[in-house]
């Protein structure tokens, strides 16, 4: 059995059973690599403003290295522009801290359990889930249900 690895560039964060429950869901087999970077509000606006025309600030942005893999189980040969070694590079993830300490005290738990989630979510958009239209965000919040059952987290 192969594994999820999440280099954070920004900072040492535990993020291994997140992207193991993440890997699990979607029966994944592959050694598989994302990138997480923590930003700023200001510059995560700016990167929202640049990457989808929204002038504001947002908690997580997703960019997939690959498209129409949803449900795919993803294997070196069929990912071969995508090898980094015994990775298959699977996309960057970009969270915001301000947005990650703001919507946990809304939300009324930690910070950690809130980076966990958008982190778990941002895993699940560069492995093709989306939601965008019903369908889509009904089947991407069913495996982040799976995914915080294996974490043992109530939603």
């Amino acid at each position: 059995m192969g594994k999820l690895l999440i280099e954070c560039l920004s900072r040492r964060v535990k993020v291994g059973q997140v992207a193991q429950a993440v890997y699990t869901v979607t029966n994944q087999k592959a050694n598989l690599k994302a990138e997480l970077v923590f930003d700023n509000e200001n510059d995560m606006r700016s990167l929202n403003n640049a990457e989808r025309g929204i002038d504001k600030s947002t908690d997580v942005l997703s960019f997939p290295s690959m498209d129409d893999i949803k449900g795919v189980v993803l294997t070196p040969e069929i990912c071969k522009t995508e090898m980094d070694g015994r990775y298959i590079f699977i996309g960057s993830i970009v969270l915001c801290d301000e947005k990650i300490k703001a919507q946990a005290k809304e939300f009324g738990h930690s910070a950690v359990r809130e980076r966990n989630y958008l982190i778990m979510h941002g895993l699940l958009h560069l492995l093709g889930y989306d939601h965008i239209d019903p369908e889509d965000k009904r089947e991407m919040r069913d495996k982040e249900k799976e995914v915080l059952k294996i974490l043992g987290v109530d939603e």
